[in-house]
């Protein structure tokens, strides 16, 4: 392989860069993944054979990356009832309407609640990581892109793959919904399916292939 198709390769391996902070808009509105402060999502599924559930609220408070200014999202994973895992999301989006992933800061937790791992936690601008689109503005049938990136540590990808798939959850039902085909390269074999509502956002997440993991929102607040 030549150096010149080497680099180019390797160019389409990386997100599109950051747009300047004068880009951004004050708010997440996307409608294929809005992020109202003071929302609250909860979701039931199970994850590796275990009863789980998950609570996702977007908070009140903001995270300047890259000066930017970031929505942040709390995260809360339970398995059989414990908690397994907290994490906190950073997202902000553009003035195009692109929804930009700037990070997060995870930790799987022991039984007692002391921290077992922050394995995949990563920040844009901080050791090479580099913010990726998590929504963008028009999501077509197709497209496809890079979500994170720290090498080795947060490599998610994804593509469209349908605007008019049916989904249906206890709180949202539609035949309308989009969606994406989602993998990293650091778990080969693993796919995930996702389904968007417009104006309510995430409704089910599933893995197709390499795990057995189900999300399904059953509650919204307020």
């Amino acid at each position: 392989m030549g150096l010149g198709l080497a680099l180019v390769i390797a160019a389409f391996a990386l997100p599109p860069p950051l747009p300047a902070p004068s880009e951004f808009a004050a708010r997440v509105a996307n409608p294929w993944f809005p992020l109202r402060p003071g929302s609250v999502y909860v979701y039931r599924g199970r994850k590796d054979g275990q009863p789980s559930r998950d609570v996702s609220a977007v908070l009140t408070q903001t995270k300047r990356i890259l000066g930017v200014r970031a929505t942040v999202v709390s995260d809360k994973l339970y398995l059989r009832g414990r908690i397994e895992e907290r994490t906190r999301d950073w997202y902000a989006q553009d003035q195009a309407g692109n929804v930009w992933y700037l990070g997060e800061a995870t930790a799987e937790l022991n039984r007692d609640g002391s921290v077992r791992t922050r394995e995949g936690s990563w920040q844009a601008g901080v050791d090479g990581a580099r913010a990726g689109i998590f929504m963008p503005a028009h999501p077509q049938p197709g497209q496809s892109g890079i979500q994170e990136f720290l090498k080795g540590e947060a490599e998610d990808h994804f593509r469209v793959l349908s605007r008019s798939a049916s989904v249906e959850t206890p709180v949202v039902s539609s035949g309308r919904a989009l969606l994406t085909r989602e993998w990293t390269p650091l778990e080969p074999g693993v796919i995930d399916h996702k389904l968007y509502v417009k104006g309510i956002g995430t409704a089910l997440e599933e893995t197709v292939k390499g795990g057995d993991e189900l999300n399904q929102l059953v509650r919204i607040r307020p």
